[in-house]
């Protein structure tokens, strides 16, 4: 079921206006009776672990990590002080909200963390995560749909453009985007026209948005030291205001902090493929990450006590950095466990260590939590899927593998 259409017109609405409205009819409260909220933010590329919470207490770090390494002892204009959690891990400069969930006893980062996948593709990586399988064609149907379809009356939302594999199914599922900007950049058409110039459809069309625009057909800047200028600022304002990941969220808590809301939620994010100067990339990317789940956060603020988000990754990278002070794929990663019900305020997982004889085949931090038997946890504890359910209809020859517990406020398990 889609309902893009109805969201849209609801967005344009005031909030006075949108508060009158059933967005999402009929919908109940599961078998368990808790109206709790679970939402997945998935970030495609391979956020590198231990660049985002590094491990600076390991002994190997330092050595491995060179350059990138960061550690609570700064700051300095070339290794700004890390947000220092415990003995052993931070976090990133960048998650100063994420810092403040965690120094509230809501948010727990769980290291060493990857699907049943180890294999380097983006895609097979990234199909494992969302048909919930141990195999990247395990399923066509995605976990996270499978998991709304056993609760009764339960809809879910999927902030994207197009369905994700993690929420196509028989559940209900409904998608929303933002709409496009009415506006596009003159200089992206300017650079564009020369291209379509001698196509006879084209070229009149890109004369006539110049046109339309103010600048002219066919009208260039002075000079392209001038285009890359203008180019740079309109970058930095959208920087600016914040990026796209931000206003994504937003959105999903606005919608899921309504009475008649969906339980169930997914945004996705690209761009975490950091094979080149990886430090510059993430330190806007993490920045935007953590605006993003403040976003969230304060949209979702009627629920959040009973909210319970995972942000979650493909796969880690390499625990060396290459040539270009970036990293490649690799295994072992990090999943940030955030909300109201959640029994933060600590790091979980089992951390393998750094040193060469700990890495998974010399160059890869070594796994040693599933991704499923976290989302198993979470799903039985906080939605009231049984146990049985879980591992025969929702991940599927998953029996031997347990849920992982304590993840949760006992008081607020469903």
């Amino acid at each position: 079921m889609s309902t893009r259409r109805e969201f849209l017109r609801l967005m344009g609405l005031s909030a006075a206006a949108a508060a009158t409205l059933t967005l999402w009819p009929g919908i109940t409260r599961a078998a368990t009776g808790a109206d709790t909220r679970f939402l997945v933010l998935m970030l495609r590329g391979g956020l590198d672990g231990i660049h985002a919470l590094p491990p600076y207490g390991d002994p190997g770090y330092a050595q491995l990590r060179g350059p990138l390494a960061l550690t609570p002892d700064g700051p300095t204009a070339e290794d700004p002080a890390a947000l220092r959690l415990d003995g052993t891990f931070a976090l990133h400069p960048a998650l100063s909200f994420a810092q403040q969930l965690y120094q509230r006893g809501q948010l727990l980062p769980i290291v060493a963390a990857a699907p049943p996948y180890w294999g380097r593709s983006h895609f097979e990586a990234q199909d494992c995560v969302e048909n919930g399988t141990a195999t990247p064609d395990g399923a066509q149907t995605g976990w996270l749909n499978r998991a709304v379809a056993t609760l009764p009356g339960v809809d879910g939302l999927a902030v994207s453009t197009v369905m994700p594999l993690m929420m196509r199914g028989g559940g209900r599922i409904s998608t929303w985007s933002p709409p496009l900007p009415m506006r596009v950049n003159p200089i992206l058409l300017q650079r564009l026209e020369p291209l379509y110039a001698e196509d006879l459809r084209l070229a009149a069309a890109f004369a006539d948005a110049l046109a339309n625009q103010g600048e002219g057909s066919g009208a260039a800047m002075t000079s392209a030291m001038g285009a890359d200028r203008a180019m740079a600022a309109g970058k930095a304002k959208a920087m600016g205001s914040g990026g796209r990941l931000p206003q994504l969220m937003q959105a999903a808590g606005t919608f899921m902090a309504r009475a008649d809301g969906p339980r169930i939620g997914f945004v996705e994010d690209y761009g975490w493929d950091t094979h080149a100067n990886q430090a510059a990339i993430l330190a806007r990317k993490l920045k935007e990450l953590d605006a993003a789940c403040a976003s969230f956060a304060q949209a979702a603020q009627p629920v959040w006590s009973r909210m319970v988000m995972v942000v979650v990754t493909e796969f880690g990278r390499t625990a060396r950095i290459n040539g270009t002070n970036g990293t490649d794929h690799g295994t072992g990663g990090v999943m940030f466990v955030a909300g109201g019900a959640v029994a933060g305020g600590r790091v979980g997982g089992q951390w393998p260590g750094m040193q060469p004889r700990h890495l998974y085949q010399d160059r890869d931090i070594h796994a040693t939590t599933d991704f499923r038997a976290v989302f198993k946890g979470l799903l039985a504890g906080h939605l009231g899927i049984r146990e049985g359910v879980l591992a025969a209809r929702v991940f599927p020859g998953s029996a031997t593998l347990a849920p992982q517990s304590g993840l949760l406020h006992a008081a607020l398990a469903a």
